[in-house]
């Protein structure tokens, strides 16, 4: 069962933040949607927020000193430690993150895949 199905007009005002970053594709994924560059995935949409990958250090500062970021756990499962979730309550206010979004999509694409 996948709890985690956005509504269309939140996920298009997602989309409307994520696709316009150079190099973006958006794909379904173990049932997410989520957010590609350079065939790696950066962000997806889980529950009533956007999950996001970032150096561990930024991932742990970020959960400490804002109160809309919580730890990434798709489905109730843990992930690793690079990955946050952004919970906003209004889709359209994710263009506050751009920065956090570049700095995540550059992140991806300078890691090694495994």
């Amino acid at each position: 069962m996948n709890t985690c199905v956005p509504n269309a007009s939140r996920k298009s005002q997602i989309d409307e933040v994520l696709l316009k970053l150079p190099g973006v594709r958006a794909k379904k994924i173990s049932g997410l949607d989520a957010y590609f560059v350079d065939d790696k995935m950066f962000a997806c949409i889980s529950g009533n927020g956007v999950g996001l990958r970032v150096p561990a250090a930024t991932a742990i500062e970020l959960q400490f000193s804002r109160g809309d970021v919580v730890p990434f756990q798709p489905g109730g499962m843990a992930s690793s430690r690079e990955w946050i979730q952004i919970d906003r309550a209004d889709a359209a206010d994710y263009e506050q993150d751009i920065e956090l979004f570049r700095a995540s999509l550059e992140f991806v694409k300078g890691a090694r895949t495994r």
